[in-house]
């Protein structure tokens, strides 16, 4: 971990020096860390989807016939951490959709001005792609909620199904 720590520091002054040497890059540039963004904050969702379900695997195997040294830790950690990391994980959810809508609202734009004689790049494939996969986790991540319904309490899941409607219906909308 010191290792990344070091070299997120060293890549992000390279980076600083590129954007200062070079003050206006290419769209092309902003493009491809755009993409690069939404992607790893895809991958953090799939991540947290994946320990989502890993804990309440470890919790709902705990029972006289299965006991080793993987379900211990689970055991007394569960009940704390579950609800902790799913609003962490809505949290990125809600982040990721508005780079979705961000990205919905600048081809808006760019067609507008492709009105006015502007050059229009019409494929929208990867804007597609962007908004399956998000909604892809999103159903991940809300069958993970509904399952985890008994852990969560009577007063956070109605507040985390608010927010995963509103998630899906701005999407939807957009």
């Amino acid at each position: 971990l010191r290792l990344v720590a070091v070299l997120r520091a060293i890549l992000e002054r390279e980076k600083d020096a590129v954007i200062k040497r070079d003050r206006h890059l290419p769209l092309s540039f902003h493009r491809r860390q755009e993409e690069l963004k939404f992607s790893l904050g895809l991958q953090r969702l799939q991540h947290y989807v994946r320990e989502i379900q890993a804990l309440r695997d470890g919790s709902a195997g705990e029972g006289p016939g299965q006991e080793g040294p993987c379900f211990v830790p689970m055991a007394s950690a569960a009940p704390q951490e579950l609800p902790t990391l799913i609003l962490e994980a809505v949290k990125k959810l809600e982040l990721t959709k508005q780079q979705v809508l961000k990205r919905i609202q600048i081809w808006k734009r760019q067609q507008q001005l492709a009105g006015n004689g502007a050059l229009f790049e019409e494929n929208l494939v990867p804007l597609q792609k962007r908004c399956e996969s998000l909604v892809e986790v999103y159903f991940q991540l809300h069958q993970q909620v509904m399952a985890a319904s008994a852990e969560l309490g009577a007063e956070l899941l109605p507040r985390l199904l608010e927010r995963f409607n509103e998630v899906l219906s701005s999407l939807v909308k957009r």
